[in-house]
């Protein structure tokens, strides 16, 4: 039986504050991985940065992963924007 090698991407995003940093993670903690199987997503805020650790079982989904939560985290960041608390 093999055993599979899982592909790891890190990525940091810098908010203006801690408080925008745990309200982005809360936002985005609340999509699931459509495939569990082979995708695993860690969301971590430390200071005033969201760190996101994507797991993933193919270089592939590693890029697709990463890029859709990109565009989820682009999606808060301008709702963060237009609606802060600023």
């Amino acid at each position: 039986m093999s055993e599979h090698v899982w592909h790891t991407v890190a990525i940091t995003i810098p908010f203006l504050s801690e408080e925008d940093a745990q309200i982005a993670k809360l936002a985005l903690d609340v999509d699931r991985e459509l495939q569990p199987h082979a995708v695993k997503r860690v969301l971590e805020v430390q200071g005033n940065n969201l760190v996101a650790k994507l797991s993933t079982l193919t270089i592939r989904l590693a890029r697709l992963s990463a890029n859709a939560f990109l565009e989820n985290v682009d999606l808060v960041v301008h709702t963060l924007d237009e609606f802060g608390t600023r």
